[in-house]
């Protein structure tokens, strides 16, 4: 049976679609005898780097992990820190963003964090809407299960007729995320190796990339070695290696050559099914 090359996602340079648990804030203010929240502003400017490496490296969707919905379990005090911080990048930092020709957008259920913050982030993705060169997503007061809770509510009531039936295809328009393609790279920071409820089923083909780098030293060079650690991977899909179709210059290289990752960190990975 002849392989449908079609079916396969086209082999790119980089990775199209980025999603990052932006973990370790906290230990990086204790570990400078710092409060936790002080790792956290702190993580902000990371924010800034990562989100412009990756427009100046052609990266089309950048998705952050910014407040689970079990982060409302953390001391009263750094959640509050946490949606100041929120408003204030809403307030701030939109401007700067449609002028860079990144669009916005925020998935979860934003209405715990108040009107104001509802509004500020309608008034963003509106702002931004038109924007082609990058979309950020920003994932606040998200979770994986919610996504999929909602998001087959939502199909089941715009097709009740169809109860046990449903197709993969009839899901996916109700997902949170389902005007992005699913996530090429994932990358978590500060040494943990779990995605965290973080889109549980956009992530099921995603490469996990795993390193001890705490989220405020994360920057472009982290990014880049991420990046060519990407590049070493086969992604199969479920196929053989045999069945992959090879570019010119990939049949042309001496097969024992591979992308050097550079000496920023040591990651730790998971594999997928062979």
């Amino acid at each position: 049976m002849a392989l449908d090359v079609s079916a396969l996602p086209p082999r790119e340079p980089l990775p199209r679609h980025v999603a990052i648990v932006m973990d370790g804030n906290g230990r990086w203010a204790k570990k400078r005898f710092l409060p936790r929240v002080a790792g956290h502003r702190r993580g902000v400017e990371a924010v800034r780097a990562v989100v412009r490496a990756c427009a100046e490296r052609g990266v089309e969707y950048l998705t952050l992990f910014a407040f689970s919905s079990e982060n409302w379990r953390r001391p009263e005090e750094e959640v509050s820190v946490l949606k100041q911080l929120f408003r204030m990048a809403l307030e701030q930092e939109v401007e700067k963003l449609h002028e860079a020709g990144i669009r916005l957008r925020v998935i979860g259920h934003v209405a715990p964090f108040g009107k104001t913050i509802e509004g500020l982030v309608r008034r963003a993705e509106a702002r931004t809407a038109g924007n082609r060169k990058l979309t950020l997503t920003i994932a606040a007061n998200y979770g994986g299960r919610w996504d999929l809770l909602q998001a087959i509510n939502a199909m089941t009531r715009a097709s009740p007729g169809r109860m046990g039936a449903y197709t993969e295809a009839e899901l996916t328009p109700h997902l949170a995320m389902s005007y992005a393609p699913e996530p090429d790279l994932f990358i978590r920071t500060g040494g943990e190796q779990r995605i965290s409820n973080f889109l549980i089923w956009q992530l099921a083909y995603a490469e996990l990339y795993f390193t001890e780098l705490l989220w405020p030293d994360f920057d472009s060079t982290a990014l880049d070695a991420a990046f060519a650690w990407y590049l070493q991977r086969e992604r199969r899909f479920g196929r053989t290696s045999e069945q992959l179709p090879r570019s010119p210059s990939t049949e042309d290289a001496p097969e024992e050559a591979a992308v050097a990752v550079p000496a920023v960190d040591s990651p730790r990975r998971a594999r997928g099914p062979a």
